[in-house]
């Protein structure tokens, strides 16, 4: 399994069309991940909720669990 490598900044992105140069990453994750992360920020933008913080820990709790489920019921 690869590990993840995390942006380094859209100012350090280079690509080839296909993956990042700099972290390696294909682009096509890159869009999803970042339209992902956009439509977590327009909930917590929507609810006005005071607390970002806790709604940010609270989504890396739930995807944390959500993805050892997951991991859990492959073969």
């Amino acid at each position: 399994m690869p590990r993840f490598e995390p942006c380094h900044g859209k100012d350090a992105c280079r690509d080839d069309g296909e993956r990042c140069l700099t972290c390696g990453r294909p682009l096509s994750e890159i869009t999803r991940l970042r339209a992902g992360i956009d439509e977590l920020a327009s909930l917590a933008l929507d609810a006005n909720d005071e607390n970002t913080e806790e709604y940010a820990a609270y989504v890396a709790r739930k995807l944390l669990k959500t993805l050892h489920h997951r991991r859990a019921q492959q073969p």
